[in-house]
């Protein structure tokens, strides 16, 4: 039976989503998630990183006020082929590279830096 990884992330990312509390639910209304298949070249590894990219939050985050000379949405990419690699192929290892990459990118919609996650297991 060959995996539908687009269907399991869709799934698992649902699923995170879906058991936030309330009020992180609320702050999530205009936030887009979408899955694409890998960043684009240059999105794919920033100065002094080795690992490949999984996921990338872009837009303001959810306390800043949006910018009128930028009307692009706030938007979480997930990405499949990535996280696919990340969990070489095994279902229950890529739900929980999708579980953690999102949380990582809520995290960061939400104000977190990089070391307000590691400190909550999310780096």
């Amino acid at each position: 039976m060959k995996t539908d990884w687009y269907a399991l992330a869709d799934q698992e990312a649902r699923a995170v989503c879906a058991a936030l509390p309330a009020e992180i639910r609320a702050c999530l209304r205009d936030l887009a998630i979408t899955l694409d298949p890998c960043p684009r070249p240059e999105e794919e590894l920033e100065e002094g990183d080795d690992e490949a990219l999984l996921g990338l939050f872009t837009g303001a985050c959810h306390a800043e006020a949006q910018d009128a000379s930028d009307p692009t949405p706030s938007a979480i990419r997930l990405f499949v082929e990535n996280l696919r690699d990340e969990a070489e192929d095994d279902p229950a290892r890529f739900r929980q590279e999708v579980r953690t990459t999102l949380l990582h990118e809520l995290g960061h919609y939400l104000g977190l830096d990089e070391d307000a996650l590691e400190r909550r297991g999310l780096a």
